[in-house]
């Protein structure tokens, strides 16, 4: 089975995110990770490879520098990586980054990919819906859990009151949830191995793309405005027996027109 998994370096979301004077995100300002929804999508990946054999290709669009986070996620075990890296492609828009991995993705072979629900950066939720539909692939999303048959895929796809399972043919796109499983830490071994394992580098001319229909001159969408959250109003704690609590509670709500 061979399976290509969707990552992007984020800024570690312990740190302190801010935007830069272009209003867009500064990404100097705090080291970058693997997407943390994305290591649940390798981790996923990994699990089929073990039951069902096969490789696991990472596939970013980023700044040649994520050459590094990518070897985090090949730690985990996945066999090698494509990075697609192009100065045009600063301030893509999430079109033109469905666009751009698309097309890398029409470059390889494969029976399966999967990808994180949303990045901690962004949280659009889009691309991969837009990678799928460019690439006339079935799309299956919020999947909680994910079994592969013999030229199918089956997933549990998670809503308010259970899931409903869904089949696909394969090859198709799968969007896992946290619910597939925790992400495994790499091991020693597995972080020497990811050392010698091949990150392939490919720019938007090697995808036969116009920089001005995929890059960041091309982008739809773009921030105007940013500002700080208002402060929050003072807070006021209420103790006491549960019954005059929630008698207390009750006239509050009442005073302001809620109830």
């Amino acid at each position: 089975m061979r399976i290509v998994v969707l990552v992007k370096p984020v800024p570690d979301t312990t740190g302190a995110e801010r935007l830069g004077d272009d209003l867009r995100l500064d990404r100097a300002a705090s080291p970058p990770i693997v997407n943390p929804n994305d290591e649940y999508a390798v981790e996923q990946a990994l699990r089929l490879v073990e039951a069902h054999g096969g490789e696991i290709t990472l596939l970013t669009m980023a700044p040649p520098a994520a050459t590094e986070t990518m070897r985090k996620a090949l730690a985990m075990g996945a066999h090698g990586g494509v990075l697609v890296a192009d100065e045009a492609l600063a301030g893509a828009c999430a079109l033109a980054t469905a666009k751009v991995l698309a097309a890398a993705l029409a470059t390889l072979e494969f029976d399966l990919v999967l990808a994180g629900a949303m990045s901690a950066d962004g949280g659009g939720g889009v691309v991969a819906s837009g990678i799928a539909t460019l690439r006339g692939l079935p799309y299956l999303s919020y999947a909680g859990a994910v079994e592969v048959d013999p030229g199918r895929v089956r997933i549990h796809r998670l809503h308010a009151t259970g899931y409903t399972v869904l089949e696909a043919p394969l090859p198709a796109f799968v969007v896992v949830t946290q619910m597939v499983g925790e992400p495994r830490y790499a091991s020693l071994k597995g972080i020497m191995a990811a050392r010698g394992r091949q990150i392939r580098t490919i720019s938007l001319a090697d995808l036969g793309l116009d920089p001005a229909a995929v890059g960041g001159a091309a982008a739809t969408t773009r921030v105007l405005a940013a500002r700080p959250p208002a402060d929050r109003g003072t807070t006021r704690m209420v103790r006491g027996a549960p019954v005059d609590l929630a008698r207390e509670i009750v006239d509050l709500l009442d005073d302001r027109r809620f109830i």
